[in-house]
C-alpha cells in the first residue's frame, strides 16, 4: 500500500519528525562549541527581523542518568551494526514499534544489565519517567517525549536517496565514530565487539517548545561508547549549543507555522539560564528573570503532536521544503514538480499517480459525508489540524483505555494497564465493566437501561438517545468497535446473507481476526451484551500480534445484576466474584485468545468473522488467511479507514483467492476522530468503511457472489412447501439414501 495513514504507529511518525529535524539541525549548525561568529551572526540578523510569537517559549533541559541505548544489528543476515541498521528501514518503513526491537534496546546504566529488547510504547514511557527524576519542575509529559526520541532515531538516519555520509553527520561529534570502524570488521568480530561495547548514553536532551506544547526544536547530547563527557559531568559548555538550538528553532520551527521568534523565553535550568542572559537578547527576545522553576505549564499543556507534513515521494518534511497537493486530485502532497512527475510516471502503471489520481479525487469528495456526525465536537475532531492529545487532556481522558488513543505520557503513580497484558482480569474484580472507559471526571457511561432496545439502531444519535449519553460525550471513539459488530449482526448479515437467519440465533461464535489493538480494548465489547441481551456471545481474538503469554486463554464475563464477574475457564488465574452463573447461561461473554495467524487456527467453524482496519496489503499473513476464509466460506466483514484501503483489500483478495469484496459503504458507527495523515490530505477515520468478502465460486458450480451458508436448522416460521421441494431435488440428484 502506498499510503499507511492509520496503520503505522503514530509514535514512529512522531519520532521520524523529531529525528528528521535533528538531522537537519546537525548538518547546519557546524562544529559544536565553536565560535558563534560567521554564518550564525547572519542568522541572528535574520531572526531579529522575524515576526513575534505572543506565546511563551520554553527551553527544557532533561538529563538522563540511568538509561542507555544499544543499537544492534538485528537479525542475521542484515546491514551493518549501529546506525547502519537504519538503512534497512529506509526503503520499507516499519509500521509498529515492535518492528524496531531487533535494532534498538535499552540498557540500565546503574547495574549494567541489558533490558529487554522492546518495541512497546510502555517501555518508552517508563524510560521517560526515569529521565524526569533529576529535573526541576518538569512535567512527566516532557520526560516521556525525549525517551521516545532517542529510541526511534535510527529509523531516519538515512532516508532514501541520501548518501551514506548522512549517518555520520547525524551522529555529530557525540561518540558514533566507533561504528564506522565496525563496518570494516567481519561478521564474527562485529558480533563479539558489539557485545563488549558500552551502550550509547543520552546524557541530556534539550527541547524547545511553546507554552501550548508544540515542539519547535530538539538536540541530543550523546556520550557515546567512549564515555565522552556530557552535561552530567559538567565538562561541556552547554550555552553555545543551546543558543544555536534556539536560533534554529526560530528560523525553522519543527511543529508548525512560519519562522518566528518568541515574545519571551524561559529556561528549565538555573545554570544555563545565567549563561544565556547575555546571548538571548541579541535575538530581540526577552529572557525571563528567573528559571523555569517559577513557571508552571498551562492546564492545556499536552505536548501537541501536530506533525509536520511530508512529501509523498522524497519524505522531506514541511520544515525543509514547501509542500503542496496535487493540483488535480488535491489528495497527495509533493514538494515540487520533480516529485510530482516522478510519482506520475511510476512503473508499473497501476501504482503511478496517473492511474490513481481520478480515483483519489473521488475519495476526496467523501470527506464531507464522513465528517457528518451528530456530536457537538464534530467540527473540531474532523478537522485536518485536529489535536487529539489536547482534546483528550482537556476532558481528563488520560488514563485507562484512553491512553491507547494518545501519545500522552501518564505521570508517576497514574494507574496504567501494561500493553500486552490481560487488562480485564485484575481490574474487573471490582465488578465495574466500564472502569477502563472512565476519565478523571464523573462517570462517562450512564447506568444500563432496564429495558432492552425496542428497535435496531442505525446511527450514533439513535444509540446515544437510548443509552442516555450526551452528544458531547466522546465515548463513540471507544464504542466504535462493539457498535460496528452490532451493526454487522443486525443489519449487514441479514441483508447480505438472509439465509443464515442470524437474528434468531441464541448464541454466536465470532472470530475477530488480526485483533492486537482490539484485544487491548477488550472490555468495550461488553456493550454487546447490553445491546443483544438475548444472545450468548463468544469472541475469539486471533492474530500473531496478540501477546504470546495470552495464547489459548479463555475466560467468561457474566452479568450478575448491575455488576460483572470474571470466570476463568482455562489458562487464567483470578479470584472469582460471588454470584457467578453456571456455564452456558444467557447474557455472558466468552473471550478466547489465539496468538497465531488465522490460517493456523484450529477449531469449530465460526458464525461470523470480523476484522477492524485490516489492511490486507500490509501483512503477508493475509495471503494465507484469506484462502483459509475461502475454504470456510463463512460471512466475513472487514472495516477500513479509507476507500483507498478498501480498493487495495479487493486487489489483495483477488490475488490470494480469485475472489473479491463487496462495494464498501460508510460505517454509521465509525470513530469521529479523524486520523492524521503525513503525506496526503485524504479523510481517514477508524472503521470508516465496511465490506464483506465475496468468495470465488466452487469448482463445478455456478457463479455465486456470497459465501455458502452452513446447513440451516429447521425453524417453525419456514414455509413447508419449499422444504419438501428441496428434499425431492436432493433425492433425484443423489439416488436413494437412508431416511432421516
Amino acid at each position: 500500500m502506498e499510503f499507511v495513514s492509520g496503520y503505522r504507529d503514530e509514535f514512529l511518525d512522531f519520532a521520524a519528525l523529531l529525528f528528521g529535524w535533528f538531522r537537519k539541525f546537525v548538518a547546519e549548525r557546524g562544529a559544536v562549541g565553536a565560535s558563534l561568529e560567521g554564518r550564525w551572526r547572519q542568522l541572528e540578523a535574520q531572526i531579529r527581523r522575524l515576526p513575534q510569537d505572543p506565546a511563551l517559549w520554553v527551553l527544557h533541559v532533561l538529563p538522563n542518568r540511568s538509561v542507555g541505548i544499544s543499537l544492534g544489528q538485528g537479525a542475521e543476515p542484515g546491514p551493518g551494526p549501529g546506525l547502519g541498521a537504519a538503512r534497512l528501514l529506509g526503503d520499507e518503513l516499519p509500521l509498529h514499534l515492535q518492528d524496531l526491537s531487533p535494532y534498538v534496546s535499552f540498557v540500565s546504566l546503574e547495574d549494567g544489565e541489558e533490558g529487554e529488547e522492546e518495541g512497546e510504547e510502555d517501555e518508552v514511557r517508563e524510560n521517560g519517567e526515569e529521565e524526569g527524576a533529576g529535573t526541576e519542575k518538569v512535567e512527566p509529559q516532557e520526560d516521556g517525549e525525549p525517551a521516545t526520541t532517542s529510541r526511534e532515531s535510527p529509523q531516519e538516519a538515512k532516508p532514501p536517496g541520501e548518501p551514506e555520509e548522512a549517518e555520520q553527520e547525524a551522529c555529530g561529534e557525540d561518540g558514533c565514530r566507533d561504528y564506522k570502524v565496525e563496518d570494516e570488521m567481519g561478521p564474527e568480530k562485529r558480533k563479539e565487539r558489539r557485545s563488549e561495547t558500552a551502550p550509547l548514553h543520552l546524557s541530556c536532551l534539550l527541547l524547545v517548545t511553546d507554552e501550548h506544547g508544540t515542539i519547535l526544536g530538539i538536540d541530543l547530547l550523546v556520550d557515546g561508547v567512549q564515555g565522552n563527557a556530557g552535561r552530567g559531568s559538567g565538562t561541556e559548555n552547554l550555552a553555545p549549543r543551546a543558543y544555536v538550538l534556539l536560533c534554529h528553532s526560530m528560523a525553522c520551527p519543527m511543529g508548525s507555522g512560519d519562522p518566528r521568534k518568541p515574545r519571551q523565553l524561559t529556561v528549565g535550568d538555573a545554570q544555563l539560564h545565567r549563561e544565556l542572559e547575555n546571548l538571548v537578547p541579541r535575538l530581540g527576545v526577552k529572557l525571563a528573570k528567573t528559571p523555569m522553576r517559577t513557571w508552571g505549564p498551562r492546564p492545556g499543556f499536552t505536548f501537541a503532536s501536530l506533525r509536520a507534513r511530508t512529501c509523498h515521494v522524497c519524505h522531506r518534511h514541511s520544515f525543509e521544503v514547501k509542500l503542496s497537493p496535487c493540483p488535480q486530485c488535491s489528495a497527495v502532497l509533493y514538494c515540487g514538480e520533480i516529485c510530482l512527475r516522478a510519482d506520475w510516471r511510476r512503473c508499473p502503471d497501476d501504482v503511478s499517480h496517473r492511474f490513481w489520481c481520478p480515483r483519489l479525487a473521488a475519495f476526496m469528495e467523501r470527506a464531507g459525508e464522513l465528517a457528518t456526525l451528530p456530536f457537538t465536537y464534530t467540527a473540531e475532531v474532523t478537522s485536518e489540524t485536529f489535536n487529539r492529545e489536547a482534546f483528550l487532556a482537556s476532558r481528563g481522558l488520560t488514563r485507562g483505555y484512553w491512553t491507547h488513543l494518545s501519545m500522552l505520557i501518564p505521570g508517576p503513580g497514574t494507574p496504567r494497564h501494561p500493553r500486552g497484558s490481560t487488562p480485564s482480569l485484575g481490574l474487573l474484580l471490582s465488578g465495574d465493566p466500564y472502569q477502563l472507559l472512565q476519565g478523571d471526571g464523573p462517570a462517562l457511561m450512564p447506568p444500563v437501561p432496564s429495558d432492552p432496545p425496542k428497535a435496531l439502531f442505525g446511527s450514533w444519535q439513535d444509540y446515544y438517545t437510548w443509552r442516555g449519553l450526551s452528544l458531547d460525550s466522546p465515548m463513540a471513539v471507544l464504542l466504535t468497535y462493539p457498535l460496528t459488530v452490532y451493526y454487522v449482526i443486525t443489519h449487514l448479515v441479514p441483508q447480505s446473507f438472509p439465509e443464515l437467519n442470524i437474528q434468531n440465533k441464541q448464541s454466536l461464535k465470532i472470530h475477530v481476526v488480526e485483533a492486537g489493538k482490539e484485544f487491548d480494548l477488550v472490555m468495550v465489547f461488553w456493550e454487546l451484551l447490553v445491546l443483544l441481551p438475548h444472545v450468548a456471545l463468544e469472541l475469539q481474538f486471533v492474530g500473531d500480534a496478540l501477546p504470546p503469554e495470552n495464547d489459548q486463554q479463555h475466560f467468561t464475563l457474566q452479568r450478575d445484576g448491575p455488576e460483572v464477574s470474571v470466570r476463568p475457564n482455562s489458562g487464567v488465574s483470578a479470584r472469582l466474584n460471588s454470584g457467578t452463573k453456571e456455564k452456558g447461561g444467557r447474557r455472558d461473554l466468552q473471550i478466547k485468545v489465539s496468538a497465531r495467524p488465522y490460517h493456523l487456527l484450529q477449531g469449530p467453524k465460526p458464525d461470523l468473522v470480523i476484522g477492524f482496519n485490516s489492511g490486507f496489503g500490509l501483512k503477508d499473513t493475509w495471503l494465507s488467511s484469506l484462502p483459509r476464509l475461502q475454504s470456510l466460506r463463512v460471512p466475513a466483514f472487514f472495516t477500513e479507514s479509507s476507500e483507498y484501503a478498501c480498493v487495495m483489500d479487493d486487489q489483495t483478495m483477488a490475488v490470494a483467492t480469485g475472489g473479491g469484496t463487496s462495494p464498501p459503504q460508510p460505517n454509521p458507527f465509525r470513530s469521529p476522530f479523524r486520523l492524521r495523515a503525513a503525506d496526503n490530505c485524504m479523510p481517514w477515520y477508524c472503521n470508516a468503511f465496511i465490506f464483506h468478502l465475496i468468495y470465488k465460486p466452487p469448482q463445478g458450480g455456478g457463479a455465486r457472489l456470497a459465501p455458502d451458508p452452513a446447513p440451516p436448522a429447521p425453524t417453525p416460521v419456514a414455509p413447508p412447501a419449499p422444504a419438501r421441494r428441496r428434499r425431492r431435488e436432493k433425492k433425484a440428484g443423489r439416488g436413494v439414501r437412508r431416511r432421516r
